[in-house]
């Protein structure tokens, strides 16, 4: 698990009204307002994927031919090692070419997405990789059931702690004693980062070397120190 930590500081010597709900505190003394990052990673048990499935023929009807061939081919190498249903959304179609860019040529593509576990992570890549018009567009770790839940609140903790400790660093600074918490503003939330991988893939992909489920906790803290 990786954490980050980045925080910014302002100070005003004046004293200031600053509402929590419907209690406004304020603060007779120095008002310290830090922004506080935590960053890590969730254990995860699944990917979601991606895949771009394309066709090209001299006309609308033969490019459609076409990409349905290569959608049944996919479907017989992906739907035994996919968890549950794949979403195929229809086809678009569009002309390309033409004039001085070469023979006019009629396009048609659609996309094949859903979740494969890690046991099945590797043989999907290389089963739907050497398909003809297939593109690898991404694979996405899932958090595992409960895990995502636990690191947003590790995480919180963490930010709360480190707010903690930054403010009462300041006030030993400033020679002043008391450490009071007025507002939390809490405005991160999860994000999910794609896997990097390789279309020629020469040898198999290990999925605990995927890029994991990332999530990150922000909190706006405003202290009263006197």
């Amino acid at each position: 698990m990786v954490s980050l930590r980045f925080a910014a500081v302002a100070l005003s010597a004046l004293p200031l009204a600053v509402p929590v709900q419907a209690q406004p505190l304020s603060c007779n003394g120095t008002l310290l307002q830090l922004q506080v990052q935590e960053q890590g990673s969730a254990a995860f048990d699944r990917f979601s994927f991606n895949l771009g499935l394309e066709a090209e023929a001299p006309t609308k009807a033969a490019a459609l031919d076409q990409l349905n061939a290569r959608l049944a081919a996919v479907r017989k190498a992906v739907t035994p090692l996919a968890s549950g249903k794949l979403t195929i959304p229809a086809p678009s179609t569009y002309r390309s070419g033409g004039g001085s860019a070469g023979p006019l040529r009629e396009r048609a593509n659609t996309t094949v997405s859903g979740t494969v576990s890690k046991a099945n992570y590797n043989a999907l890549i290389q089963a739907a990789g050497r398909l003809p018009g297939v593109n690898l567009r991404g694979f996405t770790a899932e958090a595992a059931s409960g895990s995502e839940a636990q690191l947003r609140t590790r995480l919180l903790r963490e930010a709360l702690a480190d707010g903690q400790r930054q403010a009462q660093a300041t006030a030993d600074a400033l020679g002043l004693r008391r450490v009071q918490l007025l507002r939390i503003d809490q405005r991160g939330g999860g994000s999910i980062r794609p896997m990097p991988y390789a279309m020629a893939a020469r040898s198999s992909f290990n999925p605990d070397e995927a890029q994991a489920h990332q999530s990150s906790v922000s909190l706006g803290l405003d202290y009263c120190l006197s």
